[in-house]
């Protein structure tokens, strides 16, 4: 098809430098790191399952502050935060770590892990302690392949559920859930 085609039907190009606006990556999550001495906190947008189970992809890269942490530990949780900590969770994500204690600075609690040294995020609704199960992409891509080791959920924390960064400062909230576990027949065994 060409161009001149897709403009009849109301397509305009897309800048290609936006496209992962596009496809929208996964839940806002906050990445709680410890380096031996302190525990630090980031916000990430750039992260995704891997397969089924618990491998996850996550973009931390050397202009994090947490990015040593896990490079020399080898271990991180992933917290899940609901909407309704939105402007805290921003507000970690544009402040370094590097002099500052954003858990005490936006008012989160560090929760002890079990496998892992850094804490759970105890006002999120889901902790995931996770170890690096990969790390090949980290320098070409700042990719890293985790494996969670244990998995933390409070239903009575998730509120509105979780929200997705659309890449420009903006957010969607998850809205309604639509179920349809019973058209899932390929993948039914997984939906149980």
């Amino acid at each position: 098809m060409t161009t001149a085609s897709l403009d009849r039907q109301g397509f305009t190009e897309y800048p290609i430098s936006d496209v992962h606006r596009l496809i929208e990556p996964g839940p806002v999550v906050m990445v709680s790191t410890f380096d031996g001495h302190r525990a630090n906190l980031m916000t990430n947008g750039f992260n995704m399952p891997i397969a089924h189970g618990a491998l996850i992809g996550l973009i931390v890269g050397p202009w994090d502050h947490s990015y040593d942490a896990l490079r020399s530990t080898g271990e991180c949780v992933i917290a899940i935060p609901s909407i309704d900590l939105a402007e805290r969770v921003v507000g970690v994500g544009n402040t370094s770590g590097r002099g500052t204690d954003k858990w005490r600075r936006f008012g989160l609690t560090p929760s002890p892990a079990t496998v892992v040294r850094a804490p759970l995020v105890a006002e999120c609704f889901a902790n995931i302690e996770c170890t690096v199960a990969d790390d090949r992409l980290v320098d070409d891509y700042h990719l890293w392949i985790l494996r969670g080791e244990r998995a933390w959920f409070d239903a009575a924390k998730r509120g509105a559920g979780e929200f997705h960064h659309r890449g420009d400062g903006t957010f969607s909230a998850n809205a309604s859930t639509v179920d349809l576990r019973d058209r899932m027949t390929k993948w039914h065994h997984l939906t149980r």
